[in-house]
């Protein structure tokens, strides 16, 4: 039994040698490069480097926009909402980013429906870019208020927007 017990054990450490678990012999092998220090260098000076000089500014990363377009990175109204005249040029400019985005747009309601739980508000003519706002009540409003819509920016194809979730308040 002792004898097979061993075989086992050498088996098992062939095994992680192969991937460069194990000894130093086992190490210095070719096939054995992926944890050796010639491989560990370049990990080191990168940290080197970023230890003595710091991360590279936060501004690389961010997601430019436009201060006088309809668009917010989180949460947030716009100073100059889209209207539907204008949602068309906008959504060609939108950030392409995976964080929140609010888009703020006013002009007047097209559609309005209830399902019992949720509110979907639209604007702008179907011929043109819509935008559907997602939010928890009607609040009275109907087909041909003012509104000004502000939330969570979703594309859906060349002619759609969704809003959700949304604020939807009385265009003043």
């Amino acid at each position: 039994m002792a004898g097979s017990g061993d075989s086992r054990r050498s088996d098992i450490g062939l095994k992680f040698a192969r991937i460069g678990i194990g000894s130093r012999r086992n190490q210095s092998r070719s096939n054995c490069l992926f944890f050796s220090s010639r491989r560990k260098a370049p990990a080191r000076a990168a940290i080197a480097v970023l230890l003595l000089f710091g991360l590279p500014p936060a501004s690389f990363a961010e997601t430019v926009i436009d201060p006088d377009g309809p668009f917010r990175m989180g949460e947030g109204y716009a100073d100059r909402p889209a209207t539907c005249g204008t949602i068309k040029h906008w959504i060609d400019h939108a950030p392409q980013t995976d964080d929140r985005i609010t888009l703020t747009i006013s002009g007047r309601l097209v559609a309005v429906d209830w399902d019992g739980t949720l509110a979907y508000l639209v604007m702008c003519d179907e011929k043109d870019v819509q935008v559907m706002c997602v939010t928890y009540s009607k609040e009275g409003r109907n087909i041909g208020d003012p509104v000004l819509f502000a939330g969570g920016y979703a594309r859906f194809g060349a002619r759609r927007i969704m809003l959700d979730p949304c604020l939807a308040s009385p265009e003043e």
